[in-house]
């Protein structure tokens, strides 16, 4: 039932007094509350605690501020100093190490794990990754995850031809002492940037663009690399620079449709050198082994030659000794071994015609068929037996035409 219905007897529910409160059951009283916490910190703090109200509702000691005593004074005082102590733990991540310094002078640096320094305003730490990679770039600037834009006045860069190349460079370093890294320059990584650039177009000056944009980009990164650390080495930069790699070597745009052809012309003669390298390691091989096979034919013939030669020669110096034993039985023996060779594979023709005074028909024709090179290699037997049959038959025909004259008869043998 609300407080102003009827039969609600106006009770105020936000009054302490009049009416009956339901055996104390209401909110308590909020001024009460707040009295007493007041008390209590009085009382803790060594002030007049107790007294409570007197009957005007004023305090028992006249209503005036009290002041905390020592004892309040030291605890809070040791409450702070403690926080003020604590608030100097820190720790060092693995992969990090924290730079500690001492009203801005430099004091020493923590390795990972928990650590405690004076606190601020005595001291502060810094920490500085040491592990993982960082980048610049040179020529380009990165502007999204897969996509970058060009920076002309860092890319664009003159080689030893007199020639303008663009050439694009990217930078891995790691920090090798946090302290050195922090202190020894303002901005290190413009620093190594400066320095990176003017590497990069030291070595470039000393190329021409073909070796650049071709197959000198690996040397020429190199080459870069070296020179930067030479240049920071003495100045202490805390900087290990871990890699140099061109990304992209390439002729200004407004010539790159020129230097596309001057590449396929490269490309061109290298595949042509190339077949011409293939084709020489093939001939090459044949040719020495024809050269082999016709020296190894040549040294047989010499060792037959030179056999037969002095065989030649022992048989004449044997017969040497005949002949002078028996002159003419020798010359005989010769001039019959000799027309034996010379007249054992041709074909011959005997005509004995001292009486008879007719013309005598020989068939030429066959018999320069038949006494043919063939003949004469493979079959000389057989093509002097086929002229002298020829030559028979014809010669039979002749003499039944001729049997008047039975004194010139044709006698044909083949000799061999």
């Amino acid at each position: 039932m609300a407080w102003n219905e009827p039969g609600g007897n106006n009770r105020d529910p936000w009054s302490s007094g009049g009416g009956n409160r339901g055996n104390n059951q209401g909110p308590p009283d909020l001024d009460e509350a707040i009295r007493k916490a007041k008390q209590r910190l009085e009382g803790l703090f060594g002030g007049k605690g107790g007294g409570g109200r007197g009957s005007g509702g004023s305090d028992s000691d006249g209503g005036g501020p009290k002041m905390p005593g020592s004892k309040g004074i030291g605890i809070i005082a040791g409450l702070l100093v403690t926080v003020w102590i604590l608030s100097g733990i820190y720790i060092v991540d693995e992969g990090t190490r924290g730079v500690v310094t001492r009203f801005g002078a430099y004091e020493m640096t923590a390795q990972p794990g928990p650590h405690w320094h004076f606190p601020y305003p005595v001291e502060s730490v810094q920490t500085v990754d040491v592990s993982n990679r960082r980048r610049i770039t040179i020529g380009y600037q990165a502007v999204a995850a897969q996509s970058s834009r060009p920076v002309l006045s860092e890319a664009l860069m003159l080689t030893e031809d007199e020639n303008i190349v663009n050439v694009q460079l990217a930078v891995q370093y790691q920090v090798s002492d946090a302290a050195d890294f922090l202190f020894n320059f303002v901005e290190p990584e413009a620093t190594l940037k400066s320095v990176t650039e003017s590497a990069l177009r030291e070595i470039v000056g000393k190329r021409n663009m073909d070796f650049v944009i071709t197959e000198g980009r690996t040397e020429v990164a190199q080459q870069t690399r070296d020179l930067v650390v030479e240049t920071l080495g003495p100045y202490e930069t805390g900087i290990n620079v871990v890699e140099v790699v061109i990304q992209d070597a390439q002729p200004p745009e407004q010539v790159q449709g020129a230097f596309e052809d001057a590449i396929k012309a490269r490309e061109d003669r290298e595949r042509l050198i190339n077949q011409a390298e293939a084709y020489r390691n093939e001939v090459i091989p044949r040719a020495q082994g024809q050269a082999a096979r016709v020296r190894e034919e040549a040294q047989g013939y010499m060792a037959r030659i030179v056999q037969n030669a002095e065989g030649d020669a022992s048989r004449f110096s044997q017969q040497r000794v005949e002949y002078a034993k028996a002159p003419r039985v020798t010359r005989d023996r010769l001039y019959i071994d000799t027309m034996e060779r010379v007249l054992g594979n041709t074909g011959k023709v005997l005509i004995d015609n001292e009486s008879s005074q007719q013309l005598m028909y020989l068939p030429l024709d066959r018999m320069m068929r038949s006494n043919g090179p063939s003949a004469g290699n493979t079959g000389a037997s057989g093509g002097s037996a086929s002229m002298n049959n020829t030559v028979s038959s014809n010669t039979s025909s002749s003499s039944s035409q001729r049997s008047d004259s039975s004194s010139g008869s044709l006698r044909m043998r083949e000799t061999r």
